[in-house]
Formats: structure tokens, sequence, C-alpha cells
């Protein structure tokens, strides 16, 4: 198979007309491209950033620390030009390549919490930085908002999905084990990644304590059994600056190069989608304008069907700039939740020193880390908050450092600080699911523009009573955990110091009634019915579990329904 994805010049338009359009080629887009190439139809893919082939374009991927002019550090410029990813992202000298700046991309946050939006302007987007852990949601997320009268009810349910996760499954290459938990279905899986002594022991003492947990090894995309063209990760945690080996999953390495195959892809990157365009006489829209980040000039382009997939945020932002007569507050906006809703996942850490297994050390450096699924409001209810929440996390021996050793000089320091340390680092994630709440919106800024003299999304968001009391409660049993695993020196961040994921949601939900929803079952504009949202801006709950997988799941599923639809001139 041809791995190269080819671009079109960024100086000459291709031509413009396609059976679809996919705006944005990260994980959403990129299934969006492969499904609809391989299902026979023309598809013209836009990304507003520069293009990234793979393999060669992973500048940094096999450099050694000694290589960096910084060796690694951010400097003070970095520093300001990545602050808000930082705090969720490991943002470095290593990748910053891979993230946007954010003075040159400004987004305005009003009152009154903060809200951590990372963004990767190149082919491939945020998949070629994500972290890659893949779990099926079950219908304990599905069905909650229906149950709790929260929101309003999916209006698909695990069975409507669960044909599409394997499908998908089968195609990434998820590494885990079986565990037979209804609330957290498994996949298909392969060979899971070993847990080292300190998490084993871990385990085993959370399954004696507790009843109703268990930790388990992430489920994550990276192969321990090669795919073909692409091969088995090798244990070296340098994901973030691409994989030239192909070890775990992204649109460049996997889906972009199978829709380049088929012939019948066009990629064009520095293709910012300024507007999709409605025709009132069809009551379709008929394409996209599109502003060439390097030359400034303008184009539009056509086509039966359209997926937008430039990101939960990204998508809300185009679809309310996208006006017409019929839609004058935004593309399907006739319910009025076009843009609210916004959800992410709350996060709190806990760590300690576990002092045991002196005499053992681990062997590679394994990209994943353990996992405890949910187990609040599963079985029975929990009197202070609803939903749930779940942990990631992982142990790890690290080189004893100068306040471990005794002082010294010279080549007795040197070899002292080449031993481990007289303990493990065991930390626990919590991640913590935020209900919708119609006053976490995106608007279009009236006051800031960017360097193109576009505008800029607008939020405002805010945590809920809800998510404090979940996030207490994830500190305190946390800390129990790590205690009763006889951990010491443990210690739990403040509940002040609450932070957001990246794992935006929200904002275009799918229901079952048009009048409070802005997509159907099908992942349909509800009014305009060849325009499909599949990546995060779709979501109408967020779960406490990754959602990634479910966007490749629902995409895939989408993108059937479409061709469908197209064949039967339903579109």
């Amino acid at each position: 198979m041809n791995r190269n994805i080819r671009a079109t010049s960024n100086h000459t338009a291709p031509a413009d007309r396609y059976d679809a359009i996919v705006v944005g080629s990260g994980i959403s887009g990129g299934w969006a491209a492969k499904e609809l190439t391989q299902k026979g139809l023309r598809v013209l893919l836009l990304e507003r950033g520069r293009p990234v082939e793979h393999v060669t374009d992973y500048s940094t991927a096999m450099q050694a620390p000694w290589e960096f002019p910084h060796r690694g550090r951010k400097t003070f410029d970095d520093t300001e030009a990545y602050r808000i990813q930082s705090k969720n992202y490991g943002v470095d000298e290593t990748n910053k390549h891979f993230y946007v700046n954010e003075i040159e991309n400004p987004y305005v946050q009003t009152q009154p919490n903060e809200f951590v939006w990372a963004r990767g302007h190149q082919v491939g987007g945020r998949s070629l930085t994500w972290g890659r852990q893949c779990y099926r949601w079950s219908d304990l997320d599905f069905e909650a908002n229906l149950k709790e009268t929260i929101g309003v009810d999916w209006p698909i349910r695990y069975a409507d999905i669960a044909p599409w996760y394997t499908y998908v499954e089968k195609f990434v290459g998820i590494s885990g084990s079986r565990e037979g938990m209804a609330h957290l279905p498994d996949s298909e899986f392969l060979p899971p990644m070993p847990m080292n002594c300190a998490e084993k022991h871990l385990s085993a003492t959370v399954a004696k304590t507790y009843a109703d947990r268990r930790v388990i090894i992430g489920r994550v995309a990276n192969l321990t059994q090669p795919k073909i063209a692409r091969g088995v990760c090798q244990f070296r945690n340098l994901c973030d600056r691409g994989c030239p080996f192909g070890g775990y999953f992204s649109s460049n390495a996997a889906t972009l190069p199978v829709a380049a195959a088929t012939g019948r892809l066009t990629l064009r990157p520095h293709s910012i989608v300024t507007e999709v365009l409605y025709d009132d006489r069809t009551k379709r829209a008929k394409g996209v304008a599109v502003l060439d980040a390097e030359t400034g000039k303008t184009y539009e382009y056509f086509s039966r069907i359209l997926f937008l997939n430039a990101s939960t945020i990204s998508t809300a932002f185009l679809m309310l700039r996208s006006t017409s007569a019929r839609f004058p507050n935004g593309l399907g906006n006739d319910s009025g939740e076009l843009g609210r809703n916004l959800m992410t996942h709350s996060k709190i850490n806990v760590r300690g020193h576990y002092e045991g297994f002196l005499d053992q050390y681990t062997f590679g450096r394994r990209a994943n880390g353990i996992y405890v699924p949910r187990f609040r409001n599963v079985a029975k209810a929990h009197p202070d908050f609803r939903r749930g929440y779940n942990y990631q996390g992982g142990a790890s021996r690290p080189r004893t450092s100068p306040a471990d050793v005794q002082a010294g000089f010279g080549a007795d320091l040197k070899e002292a600080l080449t031993k481990p340390a007289p303990y493990w680092n065991v930390g626990l994630t919590g991640f913590g699911e935020q209900l919708p709440d119609p006053a976490n919106v995106v608007r279009v800024s009236q006051t800031v523009k960017d360097k193109w003299g576009l505008p800029v999304p607008e939020l405002t968001w805010r945590w809920l009573p809800n998510d404090i009391a979940m996030m207490t409660d994830a500190a305190r049993e946390a800390t129990a955990m790590l205690d009763a695993a006889g951990c010491r020196n443990i210690v739990a961040e403040p509940i002040s110091q609450l932070r957001s994921t990246v794992h935006e949601m929200g904002t275009a939900r799918m229901g079952r009634d048009p009048k409070t929803s802005v997509l159907n079952a099908h992942n349909q504009i509800h009014a305009c019915k060849n325009v499909f949202v599949t990546d995060g801006a779709c979501m109408t709950s967020a779960s406490c579990v990754n959602p990634s997988l479910t966007y490749m799941a629902l995409t895939a599923r989408a993108a059937d329904f479409a061709v469908k639809e197209l064949k039967r001139q339903n579109l």
C-alpha cells in the first residue's frame, strides 16, 4: 500500500466538485475520509493546518535529549505560547510543533472557570498527540440522561453502536484485557501490556479490599501485534513526537493512507473553512467557503454530502458562523442548542511513594498506564453526586535525586545518581463526568480576531457543585486505595486545583427531538440532512470514559448510513 498522503498545491485550487467534503483530518475526520473513499465516493479532505507526512515529518521522533538546543525543555517564549495546553499536555521542545501557538491562535474565555482547549493544526490533528486510551461506552452512559431527566435522551443505545465499535477496533488495534464488566464492555483486544510489580501489588490490594473495584491495565491504541503496514509499539513512550513505526493509531499512519490508496482522496492543507454554504432552493448544504491560510485567497468547493470533523469547539464555531436566511442563528440551529452544553472531564491527581520491591525495576517505557473503572453510581446511588469517575495512573521507579543521596562530589555523586530511588512513585488521576449545562457555551467573539481577520471562539464555562462533590470523593478514595496498598507521603491535589481535560464534547448534540437537539440518531443535522457531525460536538453526555473510540464508531456508522442514503437518492 502506498503510505504517502499527497496534498494538493496550496497555490492552485483542485477541482471544485466532489461527492463528499470532510472538514478536519483528526481522528474522526480521518475515519470519515477512509470510509467514504472506500465506499466509492470522491472526497475532498480540508485541513486548516500544514501537511504532515507519516514518518517523513516526525522531525524529532528519533532525536536524543542532547540533540535539542534546550535539552527538551520549554523556553520562556514557549511557556507563554503554550500556557493553557501545558496544563494537560506535556508541551515542550520535542513536540511543540504539533500544538498551536496560543498567542497566534487566541480564543476568548469569560469567567468563571478556565477551559483547557488543546489544538493541533496539521494533517492528523490531535491524532498525533492523543493519549490513545480507548474504551467502549455502555448503556449506563447512554441511558443516564433519560433516567435522571438531565439534558436530553441519547437517540441511540449500546446495541446500536456495538457492531461499529467492533468494526473500528479491528482496524485500530487496541491492546487490553478482557474483564467481563457490563458497564465497561470489552473490546476486540490485542494482547495486553504488562503491569509492573508495584501496579500488580496495587491491583491485588484493591481487589482484596474493595468488592466493587479493580485495577486493570489501560486499553490503549498501541499495537502489541503488527498490522499491515504498521509495526508494534517499541515501548519508547515518545508517541507525541509521531511514531515512525506506526505503533500507535493516528490518521497519518492508518486511515489516511487507506483513503489515499483508493485514488479517490484529495487532501488540501492550509484550508480554513469559513462557512458551510446553504442552498435555499434544495434545502441542503451545497459546499463550503475556504480561506487559503498561506495565500489569503478564497475558494468555494461543492459536494453532495458534508462531514464536519473539525473538533468539538471548532465544528460548533463553524456552524454558528454559517448563517443564511433559513438559518440566521447558525446552520441547523432551529433548537437554539447549537454551541450549548460544552462538556469535558474533570481531573485531579493523587500520588504517593511505595517503599517495596527495591530489588526490581522496569524494562522499557510502556506507553500506557493502569485503569480503575468507574465504581460510583453503578450498583447503588451515591448521596452526594450523580454519574461517576474512573482513575488512570501508574507506578514507576524514578532515579535517585540529589535530595535522596548524601552530599558528595565528582565520581561518587555521579555514580549515586545512576541508581534508582528507594521507592516507587504511584499515582492515580481521577477523570469525572461533567453534566450537560446549557450555560456552558461556545459563541462567535464580537471583539477578537485572528491573524487572518477572522473572529475567534468565545467560551463561557464553569464547574458545577456536582463536579466539586465528585472530585472531592475521587481524591478521598484514591488516597484510601494508595494507603491500603502501603503507600506513604500521599499527596492529593486540592479541589481548588480542579481542571478540565482535553476531552471537550457537546455543542451540537444528538437527540430524538429537533426542538431540543441539533442532530438525529444518524448524526445528521435535523434540518439539513446532507450534513453530518461525528466529532465531539455530537455528544449528548460526556460519560467519564475517554470518548475517542466512540467518535470513531459513530463516524463509521454515519458514513455507512450516508452512502446508503445517497444511493437511495435521499440526499
